[in-house]
């Protein structure tokens, strides 16, 4: 598994950064033509109508969505999810980017509503900083967290990238557990969660063999993965849920369109609830990032574990 994971992370060093829709390129193709032809055969009053929807539509998306955060609730069904952890909520924050715009107003909206919810696990699914600069503040907006049965963390490529070590030492000083390809076991009613974080696939080294090892007997598997498209070899090893973020859902979504980007290793879970064999994913919104959203508004998540059957 874990040289499997070795040879894609070297792969995926020359493949882009970005992958852009071919659909989106072709709409705008298209439609800059037919708005050519408008414009040309309607004259200015068409012209005016068209620029000025565009810019309605651009002031939505750059001060309007990226700051509606949502408190999405999910109930998620399993056939062996033992009766100790029925009912279990778990509350998911990623990709704060902590330094874009907007991003510390929706960092607060988000704990408060999270926390309004009462989860008994909080889990941070990386991406936490945009810019070094903003380490500092991360204390600021930790520091509000809470949940009786732990706060539980996994970095994301731009916590490497502006630095991670001085993320680590600060996550470690609020009681938030960093799963660096390890796993932590959680006990509920007398169930036993296993809760497994890997490294971030872009910059770090994910080891799932690593993350399970010398793993004690337990009832259920989680995994915290920053980056979704780790689940293939995440449900072959044997989890039962993935949750993770990175994606932001493409920031720029419209029916039959699709997102109009997505980033290195989240190419194949784009957003939302997925069945990977019999493992199920879900892949947030997550809370900032770019200032640009449209038909993807920023989300925090609460999901519920529910037993069905037997």
């Amino acid at each position: 598994m874990a040289t499997t994971l070795s040879s894609t992370k070297t792969k995926s060093k020359q493949q882009p950064c970005l992958r852009y829709s071919p659909r989106w390129i072709g709409a705008g193709l298209a439609g800059s033509m037919m708005a050519g032809i408008a414009s040309f055969y309607g004259g200015l009053p068409i012209a005016i109508t068209l620029a000025g929807a565009g810019i309605v539509g651009a002031g939505y998306a750059l001060a309007i969505e990226p700051r509606r955060v949502q408190l999405n609730l999910h109930e998620l069904s399993f056939l062996n999810l033992p009766v100790g952890l029925d009912g279990l909520t778990i509350g998911q924050l990623s990709d704060l980017h902590l330094g874009h715009h907007y991003s510390f107003t929706n960092a607060y909206r988000a704990i408060d509503q999270l926390l309004s919810a009462q989860p008994e696990i909080i889990v941070l699914t990386g991406d936490l900083v945009q810019n070094r600069s903003a380490i500092r503040h991360l204390p600021d907006v930790l520091q509000r967290l809470q949940a009786p049965l732990g706060i539980y963390a996994v970095p994301g490529n731009h916590d490497y990238w502006e630095g991670m070590s001085y993320i680590a030492t600060i996550l470690r000083d609020h009681g938030i557990r960093l799963l660096l390809n390890r796993h932590w076991l959680v006990e509920r009613h007398g169930a036993r969660l296993l809760l497994a974080g890997v490294d971030d696939h872009w910059d770090g080294s994910p080891d799932l063999k690593l993350a399970l090892g010398g793993a004690p007997e337990h009832d259920f598997r989680l995994l915290l993965a920053h980056c979704p498209d780790i689940a293939d070899e995440a449900a072959a090893a044997g989890f039962d849920l993935q949750l993770s973020g990175h994606t932001h859902g493409g920031h720029v979504r419209f029916p039959g369109l699709g997102p109009l980007c997505l980033p290195r290793h989240g190419w194949r879970y784009d957003m939302g609830h997925f069945q990977v064999g019999r493992m199920q994913l879900f892949v947030s919104r997550g809370v900032g990032g770019l200032p640009l959203r449209f038909g993807c508004p920023p989300e925090v998540s609460l999901f519920r574990l529910r037993r069905v059957g037997g």
